[in-house]
């Protein structure tokens, strides 16, 4: 603490003598003399300091894609000046951000291109005032950022967060100098049509400059198309009309090529249009010849046949009323296209039907999967069924990527050694399990051993393993894994590698390593987190392949936790029972048909799984386990249903040879796609710039029902259907209902319209176009906005980024010193009013007032004695109470004041 008027002291002394010299001032009474020396410190004003010296700098990078050479062309001269002006007690940090948000300086904390296509400032400057609580230490901060500005994110709220925090937010623009940018501005073509009907596909082109701009049109990623457009005064257009005769959605892209170009990412514009055909079956199968499409074709069913399962995606969803799963594994399948059925199913009133197979279900890692809960049948474990022992290795990338934070907040590590937790979780406890963590080296964070009484301990082992810097070294890791796991007396031994796909080095002779792990009953998984695309994905994949393991590829780190679970209950349990075992009806049939089913009396073999609470079965296995063959249920305004016995392939012989093969499977199917929407309504939707409408149009008779029950419309963002939202509707008039809603460029939108127990569909639709390439000027003004409105400001002189906050460092204590004299002031006018003796006043220990104290208390016992002795006194507490009447009391007073009075009153 210091004093900012300390001469105020000197009146303290001089007030002490006054008080001698004066006695009947009373200074020397406690109450008055601690109020004395409040008022004195409260003069010379008391400081208490709030913040130390120095400031934190929080300096914040643009690391996307479109501010790479304006950054890489300042850096080191932006750093250098930094550096040059920071005081000795003040602290720079630095943050690299686009779509994530990492720490620089930790090895390998580097930004892979596929985070690097979107500028989230307002995320990067969240994470610092985060970081800056929990490293300031007292120390005031500040937020500088260097960035072109075009932020792909709104900073809503970001301004109240800096004024919460009293932090600063400084920026500096960095732009490319002036030079000559082409974009391609718009792709405009028709939201739906019918087959084999024309329609226009019109191409806009904007440029700083006229001339002649090669274009190329692609549909579904081919060629259809290569052209010039000439632009005249800065713009150009093109059209082309297309047909396209098969039902389903068809996406097209258009790119320019110039030669000369500021700004290369706002150069393609896609857009996506919907062929109605109809409803029609998905069928997604594993079989070349698939027994199932020959008999759904012989019914009139519109059918299409997807063998190639890595190029789905949830555009392919469009139109289609019912999806069957025959006998295909989860991690063939994308995704993204996985987590649409969730949507599908529930919102948009499709249908699920998963068939059976040593590639499906939960041998097909569907358990925990994002369509696990959509299943009428439970793939859980029991302790009953499991396979013989069974030895695991899990060898976990720990390179310094993993420590970037996913969207949920946890770091990827993070997420990874709680998927390796599920699968200690998930095995049983005479299996035996080891984990390493990788680096440059294997790291044994759990040594081969049962599982049984130390799961516990592993799993509380495994979720401490950190991101400790570097890259992987997959063959490190792999030999470790094997090493381990070739000498374990158990019948098993699994392999699951987990890495990231775009760092995965050093792999060594690798092929030579796997040929011994095959050679030695060993098998190999791979769990990839980044795309197949990335740098290292054909290494990966090509291990897993060799391995005879399953491969996952997820650049969501979130479902690194589900995607463990998956693989261990694949690996774990047995969960194909490979023999032939007969059936019985059950009564879920009639769910589906009032027609009674005569059921084969025995199958080959079937997917051991558990019916559902909210499930029905149709058929029971007549084994140990009575488990459900044939299972089906409602989910959302959507039907499921679960065929546990293969459709095709190996174990189906006696199923196929069943005579009411193909009855069974149109009845099921007809079932599923449920019944047709009634007439008098209908849809429609269009783009108009980056406004959606919708709009409902409905005949009299609907309009009780919507009266009763007004419809719903929900959207889907993405593949994200847990994102999925309502959107208000407008009656515009009778009979029409319309809304509208907000599109992000690049981002697909799926919705549905819910009527009762139907929902009519719509999309996927796109708004294409990259936001990050937009160059929205309205980005450049909120980030100005926000900066000023938490006392930042731009800054053209880096030495002004290390001045002082406006929030002082010290604080005076002047007012709650002011306060505290000012209760004490009353306390002693309400003492000396009522003549209340409290503890302080009736303390006479010092000799400075002890002549005084007792002159007083002389005086004080005559006048009570005098009181006392009055006719008519008496006692009342402490105090005495006069019998005299106020003329024996005081005679001449009450005169005087007669006669004033009188006086007067003879004035005129």
């Amino acid at each position: 603490m210091i004093l900012r008027h300390p001469e105020w002291l000197a009146l303290l002394p001089v007030l002490l003598l006054g008080g001698w010299l004066l006695p009947r001032t009373g200074l020397f009474r406690p109450l008055r003399l601690l109020l004395i020396a409040l008022l004195t410190l409260a003069l010379a004003d008391p400081l208490w300091r709030r913040l130390q010296d120095g400031i934190d700098l929080w300096v914040l990078l643009d690391s996307s894609v479109s501010a790479e050479q304006p950054m890489a062309r300042g850096l080191s001269e932006w750093e250098a000046l930094l550096e040059k002006h920071r005081g000795g007690n003040d602290r720079l940090f630095y943050l690299n951000y686009a779509s994530e948000v990492m720490r620089r300086g930790a090895q390998g904390a580097e930004l892979y291109d596929r985070n690097r296509h979107s500028t989230q400032t307002g995320q990067a400057v969240t994470q610092a005032l985060t970081l800056a609580r929990r490293e300031g230490v007292g120390k005031p901060a500040r937020i500088l950022v260097f960035t072109d500005g075009y932020s792909t994110e709104p900073l809503t709220g970001i301004a109240e967060k800096l004024a919460g925090s009293s932090v600063e937010l400084d920026y500096r623009l960095v732009r490319e100098p002036g030079t000559v940018d082409f974009n391609l501005a718009a792709l405009n073509l028709p939201s739906r049509t019918q087959p084999a009907e024309p329609f226009m596909i019109e191409v806009e082109v904007r440029g700083g400059r006229d001339g002649r701009v090669p274009l190329s049109i692609l549909r579904d990623g081919r060629e259809m198309k290569r052209s010039e457009v000439e632009l005249r005064q800065g713009v150009g257009r093109l059209r082309l009309a297309d047909r396209l005769s098969k039902a389903g959605v068809a996406r097209y892209e258009a790119v320019i090529l110039p030669q000369e170009d500021a700004h290369p990412g706002n150069n393609r514009h896609e857009a996506m249009i919907e062929v109605s055909g109809g409803p029609r079956v998905l069928l997604l199968t594993s079989y070349l010849d698939d027994p199932v499409a020959s008999v759904l074709e012989r019914q009139g069913f519109s059918l299409d046949v997807e063998t190639a399962l890595r190029g789905l995606s949830p555009g392919r969803l469009a139109g289609v009323k019912c999806v069957i799963l025959n006998n295909v594994p989860a991690f063939e399948l994308p995704a993204e296209f996985l987590r649409a059925l969730n949507f599908f199913v529930r919102d948009q009133g499709g249908s699920l039907l998963m068939a059976g197979g040593r590639k499906s279900f939960a041998a097909g890692g569907y358990f925990e999967s994002s369509i696990d809960p959509l299943i009428p049948v439970s793939m859980e474990m029991k302790q009953e069924h499991r396979r013989l022992m069974t030895a695991l290795a899990i060898v976990m990338d720990r390179s310094g990527s993993m420590g970037m934070t996913a969207a949920n907040g946890f770091t990827k590590m993070q997420l990874a050694d709680e998927g390796a937790g599920n699968a200690i979780r998930f095995l049983g406890p005479q299996d035996l399990l080891t984990v390493f963590a990788v680096d440059s080296s294997a790291h044994v964070m759990v040594p081969l051993q049962q599982v049984g009484p130390n799961r516990g301990k592993m799993e509380s082992a495994v979720r401490r393993i950190e991101s400790s810097g570097g890259g992987i070294y997959v063959y490190e890791g792999l030999k470790a894994a094997w090493d381990s796991l070739k000498l374990s007396p158990a019948g098993q031994r699994h392999i699951i590698l987990f890495s990231d796909a775009a760092d995965s080095e050093e792999p060594g002779d690798y092929t030579k390593l796997i040929d011994e792990i095959l050679a030695g009953g060993g098998t190999v998984s791979v769990i990839a987190l980044g795309t197949r695309s990335d740098a290292d994905a054909g290494l990966l994949e090509d291990i897993a392949k060799r391995g005879k393991g399953r491969l996952f590829f997820t650049d969501n780190a979130e479902d690194l936790p589900s995607i463990f679970s998956q693989e261990t209950v694949a690996v774990a349990r047995s969960a194909f029972i490979a023999e032939p075992v007969k059936s019985r009806q059950a009564p879920g049939w009639l769910e589906v048909s009032s027609q009674p089913m005569e059921w084969p009396a025995e199958v080959d073999g079937y997917n051991l799984s558990y019916l559902k609470d909210w499930a029905s079965q149709a058929l029971v296995a007549l084994d140990e386990y009575k488990a459900p063959l044939v299972a089906l249920g409602q989910r959302g305004v959507g039907r499921t249903a679960a065929v546990c016995m293969p459709l095709g392939g190996e174990h189906s012989s006696r199923l196929r040879a069943w005579p009411h093969y193909g009855d069974f499977l149109q009845t099921l199917v007809r079932w599923l796609m449920g019944a047709p929407l009634p007439p008098g309504v209908g849809l429609k939707h269009r783009i108009e710039g980056r406004q959606m409408f919708l709009d409902l149009l409905h005949d009299d008779e609907w309009e009780p029902r919507l009266q009763a029950k007004p419809p719903r419309i929900l959207m889907a963002h993405g593949d994200d259907a847990a994102a999925a939202h309502e959107v208000a509707w407008e009656r515009l008039s009778p009979g029409h209902y319309q809304a509208s809603v907000t599109l992000n460029e690049g981002e697909m939108v799926r919705g549905a319209v819910q009527l009762g127990g139907t929902a009519l569909s719509f999309g996927p639709t796109i708004l294409g176009g990259s936001a990050e390439w937009a160059f929205e000027e309205s980005r450049v003004e909120d980030l100005r906005r926000t900066s000023a409105a938490s006392g930042g400001r731009e800054l053209l002189d880096l030495s002004q980024a290390w001045r002082n906050p406006k929030t002082p460092r010290l604080a005076s204590l002047r007012p709650l010193l002011l306060l505290t004299a000012l209760l004490l002031f009353l306390v002693d006018a309400l003492v000396t009013r009522t003549g209340w003796t409290t503890p302080l006043r009736a303390w006479e220990g010092w000799r400075f007032w002890e002549p005084q104290a007792r002159a007083a208390g002389e005086m004080s016992r005559k006048h009570r004695e005098r009181l006392r002795e009055s006719p008519g006194a008496r006692m009342t507490g402490p105090f005495v109470e006069s019998g005299l009447k106020d003329e024996q009391a005081e005679p001449g007073a009450d005169a005087d004041r007669r006669s004033r009075f009188a006086r007067a009153k003879k004035k005129p």
